[in-house]
């Protein structure tokens, strides 16, 4: 392969934003002006000419630097982070993607739209493992009403699976409607769903969205005590739209907000699970299907 030669303006315009030229032009600002002065006869007016070129110089590259690279902010507080190990790598990660709206990391808070969601998803569940985040464990609660979109995100689904199999702990909350809960087709996507799931090593439980206080009913993933995913505009099978933000400030809010619904004990969201599962499975296998039935199982849980 022959080698392409730079033109004189790529040349040029590479030397105005060399830190070699920079260091030089800096020194020479200082050495300038002390011989002058140690000179017994001194020309200001080629003093002047001459640090006026000087000048023009570091401003001509400054320009260039600032046209040509992209200028990240700096963060404004690492240690104002929860976790800020685990930030640091999320950080760095972002910026090397240069994700949309990247800008606002800096700050401990990001927002993704669309398909950026799933990507970032992922990212976090892997970041947990690789900063070794304590505790090794992720919270999630999901604002469940089409359960067939959960099944489609292979990334996040698969990165789960090496999550649970280096050690950590997946808590995965089921948020639904009782009206969804009494129709046989979701039943049935649900509970596979749970089992799908299940099978990934994740602990599932089960909440009646129509019980829960506003501020329970969230859809957010906690990872370790380090991020919180909170969805905050549902996206579509193919994450087309939808809306989500990234806290790195405060997670135990988001931590508390989850373990209040998980419960513990005979009315926490596992046993609750069991319960649906206990009158749902045996109707949907022996195809005797009764909402009415359904219904009064879903009041009593």
């Amino acid at each position: 392969m022959s080698d392409v030669r730079p033109s004189p303006i790529s040349r040029a315009t590479a030397a105005l934003g060399s830190p070699a030229l920079g260091a030089a032009v800096g020194i020479a600002g200082l050495v300038v002006p002390v011989i002058g002065w140690a000179a017994d006869k001194v020309n200001l007016k080629l003093l002047l000419i001459i640090q006026a070129a000087l000048i023009l110089v570091l401003v001509a590259g400054h320009y260039w630097m600032r046209k040509t690279f992209i200028h990240l902010r700096r963060v404004t507080n690492l240690r104002a982070m929860d976790d800020a190990q685990y930030y640091d790598r999320v950080r760095s990660q972002l910026e090397a993607e240069l994700i949309s709206d990247y800008g606002e990391i800096a700050d401990g808070h990001l927002r993704v739209y669309a398909s950026e969601v799933p990507r970032l998803s992922t990212l976090l569940v892997n970041t947990v493992t690789e900063s070794q985040a304590q505790p090794q464990r992720i919270l999630a609660a999901d604002l469940t009403t089409n359960p067939t979109l959960l099944t489609g995100r292979r990334e996040y689904i698969a990165a789960n699976r090496r999550f649970t199999e280096a050690g950590g702990a997946i808590n995965r909350l089921f948020i639904v409607y009782a009206s969804d809960l009494a129709k046989q087709d979701f039943a049935r996507s649900l509970l596979d769903l749970v089992g799908q799931h299940r099978d990934l090593g994740v602990t599932c439980g089960l909440a009646v969205r129509d019980r829960l206080r506003a501020d329970q009913a969230v859809d957010v993933v906690v990872f370790a005590q380090a991020a919180a995913l909170v969805e905050e505009e549902q996206g579509d099978a193919d994450y087309n739209r939808g809306r989500s933000s990234v806290y790195f400030k405060g997670i135990g809010r988001w931590t508390g907000r989850f373990e209040s619904v998980w419960g513990h004990g005979a009315d926490s969201a596992p046993r609750i699970l069991q319960a649906y599962e206990a009158a749902a499975r045996p109707q949907l296998d022996g195809g005797t299907w009764d909402e009415d039935r359904i219904s009064t199982a879903v009041a009593a849980l």
